[in-house]
């Protein structure tokens, strides 16, 4: 089943797949490359790598407003039940949350994290697998070489979502070996140029993935979309 991908900015994406919508890391309030505002989006999921505020974004207004289920790792998923979402998740590293449309399980992703409100928590990826397809949300990371065995764990990756901005995340350069380590069969670059210190060249990044035999590359502007089939 093909997987429908939609970039709103930094790092969120909408995954849509068999009439279920997953959302991640929903930062479109503040976001000055935001391509929807957080009235627009209607997840049945919404995941998170991280509690920044550039992750965390509008998630407790989306699922209040539509009754989303939020996956989040355990003490930020804490967090986030106490201002009053109903429908949370609270896994932890290597834990797997099954859905009847797929799961998503939580690896490790080497940053730091405490919430908006103070709450300290490790950041992780999203390992997502909807519509049959494995979706590789990296997160916020610098390059780390157990990438590679994340990616190979299962099913092989058929798109990662790399972030390329340097500064607070790994660059342009760095991501290249990502790709190299998690083999992908497609990659869209994220977290980039939404501020002046993240600012990075997604088509040279996409040149030397594919020259070096990689993966193909789909450079999404915010409100692009791409077929995942």
């Amino acid at each position: 089943m093909a997987v429908d991908v939609r970039f709103l900015g930094q790092s969120c994406f909408e995954l849509t797949a068999g009439g279920t919508t997953v959302l991640t890391d929903p930062f479109l309030t503040g976001n000055p490359l935001a391509a929807a505002s957080a009235d627009e989006v209607n997840p049945d999921v919404i995941l998170l790598t991280h509690g920044h505020a550039d992750h965390l974004g509008d998630t407790v207004d989306i699922a209040k407003r539509t009754g989303a289920t939020v996956v989040a790792i355990v003490e930020l998923a804490n967090e986030i039940a106490e201002a009053g979402v109903e429908n949370v998740k609270d896994p932890n590293f290597g834990g797997t949350v099954e859905f009847d449309w797929g799961w998503v399980k939580l690896v490790p992703a080497w940053h730091t994290a405490v919430s908006p409100s103070g709450t300290a928590h490790m950041p992780a990826g999203l390992l997502i697998h909807i519509g049959d397809r494995l979706v590789y949300h990296l997160g916020d990371t610098c390059l780390f070489s157990d990438m590679k065995l994340i990616a190979r764990r299962g099913d092989k990756v058929d798109l990662a979502l790399v972030p390329i901005g340097g500064h607070y995340t790994m660059d342009r350069f760095d991501a290249v070996t990502a790709c190299e380590l998690i083999n992908p069969s497609e990659v869209i670059p994220c977290h980039y140029n939404t501020f002046p210190p993240i600012e990075a060249d997604a088509e040279a990044f996409k040149s030397d993935v594919q020259n070096a035999g990689y993966s193909q590359v789909v450079v999404l502007e915010p409100g692009g979309t791409h077929k995942v089939k």
